[in-house]
C-alpha cells in the first residue's frame, strides 16, 4: 500500500512539474530585432508600429519585436544582407532598393504603371493569389540566394511624382535636375536626361539645404511633410504613374523563421493584413490633412504632374521591360505572370466598376483638393 501512494504521489509531482514546464513554455517570450530602412518619424515606421502591436497582442505577448529606425545596425541599404546574416532577425524595407541586386526586384511593389493599371488592391491579389508571393519567395532564395523569407507589409499610398525648387513644364524640362530617386524608377527618369542621386530618406533634406540636390520623392504627403520637404520646396506635383502600388516587406532570417512554431508564423503572417489594409485607410485621412496644411501654412504649391510626363513615364517603362526581358528570364517571368493577372482584373474593374470620379465629381466636383494648379 504504502509503495502504491509513492508511486502516486510521484506520479502527481511529475505532472505538476510538466504542467509548470509546459505553462512556462507557454508564457516564454520570444523577440525579435528588427531593423527597419527607414527614418524613425516616417509613416512606414507607424505601419511597422501598428505590425508588432497587433503581433504583440495575438500572440498574448508571446512574441515581441523590436523595431529600429534606419542606421541602428547597419545603413538603410544594407537591411537584406543584415537579415541574410542573421546580424538581425528581421528587416523591414522595400524590394526597391534591391534593384542594383536583381533588377527583378524592381517589379515587386514599386512598379511603373501598376504594372498594367493594377492598383494596390490588385497587385495585392496577384501577389495572394496570382503566385506573385511565390516569385517574390524564388527572387530572394533562389536568384539572390538569401536565407530569408517575405511577408508584404504596408501600402504607402500612390506615390506624388515629387518635390521641385523650380517649376516643371514637360519631359523635356527634367534634363540636368538633380533630383533624389530610387529602385528601378531612378533609372527610368534618368532616361529624361535628370541627374538622379539615390539616397535614404533621412539624408534627402540635409541634401537639399546644403544644395546637392533639387528636387526628390519619396513616398505621400503625409511622410514628406514629417521628413520636411516643405521646408526646402514649394512646389509639389501629383499625381504620378511610377509608383501606384507601392508595398514594403519585412524579411525574415531563414533559420529564424524556421526556429518559430506555427501559431507565431501565422501571427506574424495574419497580423500583416491588418496592419496593410489599416494602415492605407489611415493614409487617406492623414494624405487630406497633410495636403490642407501644406498649402495653408507652409506655403506650398500643388501642381497637376504634365500629362506628357505621365504618358513618357509609361512608355519609357514598356521599352525597359521589353529590353530587360530579353536579357532576363527571371524578370521576364515576373513580368509574364504580372502581366496575366492584370489581362483578367484590370479590364474586368475598368469596365464592370464604375468609375470613381463619376460618383466623386457628383457630389464634390472636378476642384482637387487644395486646389492643385
Amino acid at each position: 500500500m504504502k509503495s502504491r501512494q509513492w508511486l502516486l504521489a510521484v506520479g502527481a509531482a511529475g505532472l505538476i512539474t510538466a504542467l509548470a514546464h509546459g505553462s512556462a513554455a507557454a508564457q516564454t517570450i520570444q523577440k525579435l530585432r528588427v531593423q527597419a530602412s527607414f527614418p524613425p518619424t516616417s509613416v512606414a515606421m507607424d505601419g511597422f508600429k501598428l505590425y508588432s502591436d497587433r503581433v504583440r497582442s495575438m500572440s498574448a505577448g508571446r512574441l515581441d519585436m523590436e523595431g529600429l529606425a534606419a542606421g541602428t545596425v547597419v545603413p538603410a541599404f544594407e537591411v537584406l544582407d543584415a537579415v541574410h546574416k542573421n546580424a538581425v532577425d528581421a528587416g523591414y524595407s522595400a524590394s526597391a532598393y534591391w534593384v542594383g541586386k536583381h533588377r527583378a526586384a524592381g517589379l515587386f511593389g514599386a512598379t511603373p504603371g501598376g504594372p498594367y493599371g493594377m492598383d494596390e488592391l490588385d497587385f495585392y491579389g496577384w501577389l495572394h493569389t496570382g503566385g506573385g508571393l511565390e516569385l517574390y519567395h524564388e527572387l530572394y532564395q533562389k536568384e539572390l540566394k538569401r536565407d530569408v523569407t517575405v511577408i508584404p507589409l504596408a501600402w504607402v499610398g500612390y506615390q506624388p511624382f515629387g518635390w521641385y525648387a523650380k517649376p516643371i513644364k514637360d519631359w523635356a524640362d527634367l534634363r540636368g535636375r538633380k533630383c533624389r530617386q530610387t529602385g528601378i524608377f531612378a533609372e527610368l527618369i534618368a532616361r529624361s536626361g535628370m541627374s538622379v542621386v539615390n539616397m535614404p530618406g533621412g539624408e534627402i533634406v540635409p541634401a537639399a539645404e546644403r544644395g546637392l540636390i533639387e528636387c526628390a520623392e519619396w513616398a505621400s504627403p503625409v511622410d514628406d511633410m514629417k521628413i520636411g520637404f516643405h521646408i526646402v520646396w514649394k512646389h509639389y506635383y501629383l499625381p504620378s504613374v511610377h509608383e501606384i502600388s507601392p508595398i514594403l516587406e519585412v524579411l525574415f532570417n531563414l533559420g529564424t523563421w524556421n526556429r518559430l512554431p506555427p501559431d507565431h508564423q501565422q501571427i506574424l503572417k495574419t497580423a500583416a493584413w491588418e496592419a496593410t489594409v489599416m494602415q492605407r485607410l489611415q493614409t487617406n485621412l492623414w494624405n487630406h490633412d497633410a495636403l490642407q496644411e501644406l498649402t495653408t501654412k507652409h506655403g506650398v504649391t500643388l501642381h497637376r504632374t504634365p500629362d506628357d510626363i505621365l504618358k513618357k513615364i509609361l512608355e519609357t517603362w514598356d521599352k525597359m521591360v521589353e529590353e530587360e526581358s530579353a536579357k532576363n528570364a527571371f524578370f521576364k517571368k515576373v513580368n509574364e505572370s504580372q502581366k496575366a493577372y492584370a489581362s483578367k482584373v484590370v479590364p474586368l474593374r475598368g469596365s464592370a466598376y464604375p468609375d470613381y470620379n463619376i460618383t466623386k465629381n457628383h457630389y464634390w466636383g472636378e476642384k482637387p483638393v487644395a486646389s492643385a494648379k
